[in-house]
């Protein structure tokens, strides 16, 4: 689904900038990334923050990094035979099990919200490629009207917050990560922030 552009204007600059790290992080843990995803990660510039800091060395390692390899990687910590190294969904990680109560939890959330999973996408919806997409969607109005900064909150404390940071660092440590560990860095500092923004966040 797509917001109105009428809706977009109603999203600030830093908003805008936050969803599009969401995405990003979506986009890259979705999928092996090819070779203009790759070129695109490689042209990226940070600051001396630590989320400066941790995209300037993820734009190093992919400078580095090719499909082929990317894919390799990708594979063994997601998919593996059988199983990859790391299980990327929050039902896992809060509860120890696949398809647990915060899946349950997740899609009545979505229904509210008019999110629809895509017809192509047969993950569980708690994967964490997805939740970064629905957050991006919910900050500049994909799903409807931009969700209100409390909307935003609720939403990342019940389904992202408790877990998110854990699976990023497991993705920094992972024994298969080399491209992955500096995307581990980057979503675990990012989450940092997010948490640390909407804690100041009144209600």
């Amino acid at each position: 689904m797509t917001a109105s552009n009428a809706q977009n204007l109603d999203v600030s600059a830093e908003d805008r900038l936050r969803a599009d790290f969401y995405n990003f992080l979506g986009l890259l843990l979705a999928a092996p990334p090819d070779q203009m995803l790759l070129s695109q990660v490689t042209g990226l510039t940070g600051d001396e923050t630590d989320l400066g800091r941790a995209i300037k060395a993820m734009s190093r390692v992919a400078k580095v990094t090719k499909p082929a390899a990317a894919e390799r990687e990708f594979n063994a910590l997601f998919i593996g035979l059988g199983r990859g190294e790391l299980l990327p969904y929050a039902s896992f990680y809060l509860t120890g099990f696949l398809n647990e109560k915060p899946l349950a939890q997740l899609r009545n959330d979505m229904a509210v919200r008019q999110i629809t999973r895509a017809q192509n996408v047969f993950e569980p919806e708690d994967n964490i490629a997805s939740l970064m997409e629905m957050m991006a969607g919910m900050i500049v109005g994909r799903f409807g009207a931009p969700a209100s900064l409390e909307d935003q909150k609720a939403f990342w404390n019940k389904h992202i917050g408790p877990w998110a940071a854990h699976f990023y660092s497991d993705l920094e440590a992972a024994e298969n990560s080399v491209f992955y560990a500096s995307v581990g860095t980057a979503g675990r500092v990012f989450m940092e922030i997010e948490r640390e923004a909407f804690r100041m966040t009144a209600g």
